[in-house]
Order: C-alpha cells, then sequence, then structure tokens
C-alpha cells in the first residue's frame, strides 16, 4: 500500500514551493569555524548578519548562492564557547570529485581526519559502495566526504 508521500504527484509537491534552505550549527569560535568551512572546504562566505542586542552573530557559507543551493547557517552565540551534539544529530555531506586529493590536502591544514577514504564497509541491496571518508571541524561536527562517481 502506498503511502500518502508516495502518492503525492510533482504538481503537488509542487503547491508548497518548498526546498531545503539550510542546516543550522552552534559553533563556539566563528573564526575557527570560518577558517575550516571558507579556507579548508572553499565555501564561500554568502551573508553574516551580527545581532548586537542579542549578543549572536548568523554567517551563512555555501557552495553556491541561497537561491539556489543548500547552505549552512554558522550560529555563533557570543557569550558560548562550545555546545554538546547530542545523539541524534549525524554529519554534514560533502561530494567531492578526488577523495584521496581532497583528504590530503585538508590533512595539510591540520583538519582531523576520522576515517581515511575508503570503500563503505556495508554494501546497500543493490551492491553499490560509496568511498567515503570522514573529517571533523572545529566544533567536532563530522563532515563525510563522497567521491562523485
Amino acid at each position: 500500500m502506498a503511502t500518502d508521500a508516495e502518492q503525492q504527484t510533482e504538481s503537488d509537491r509542487s503547491l508548497f514551493g518548498a526546498r531545503l534552505l539550510h542546516t543550522m550549527i552552534r559553533v563556539g569560535d566563528l573564526q575557527k569555524s570560518l577558517d575550516f568551512y571558507s579556507g579548508a572546504l572553499g565555501m564561500k562566505q554568502l551573508r553574516r548578519e551580527d545581532y548586537s542586542s542579542s549578543r549572536f552573530t548568523l554567517v551563512f557559507v555555501g557552495y553556491g548562492d541561497e537561491a539556489a543551493h543548500t547552505v549552512i547557517e554558522l550560529t555563533h552565540n557570543w557569550d558560548e564557547t562550545g555546545y554538546t551534539h547530542g545523539s541524534g544529530f549525524g554529519h554534514i555531506a560533502i561530494r567531492v570529485n578526488n577523495i584521496q586529493a581532497a583528504c590530503e590536502r585538508l590533512a595539510s591544514l591540520d583538519v582531523k581526519i576520522l576515517r581515511p577514504p575508503g570503500h563503505m564497509a556495508h554494501t546497500a541491496d543493490k551492491g553499490q559502495r560509496d568511498i567515503i571518508a570522514f573529517v571533523e571541524d572545529p566544533d567536532g561536527y563530522k563532515i563525510e566526504l563522497i567521491e562523485k562517481r
């Protein structure tokens, strides 16, 4: 039996005009995070909003403008230096053309490589096994790199 979501047509979904805009992560040291996301990962700083009266800053980073691409919102609360991640959040995934070269570059920038490039340990039912690696940002968030097929 098809679920409600499966029964929706493309025109039904387009009525909402929905598109994934961004994901927000809280960061303890905004400059270290900008060095990582913009410097090491090559994202562009798209927009910055300072809220002095409320003591926080939002910086949006990504590989393309917000009108057409999903981006990351870095939220820096000025009076906080770190956060716990809980057990619900997993990771952010980025597709790369050459995973070995990407990891070598990141390692040269002292980015922590949690899992070096290699095939996934498990094979999907259809026999697919991506080549992946994991790195860590300055706040301990996991970033999965997936080599483009």
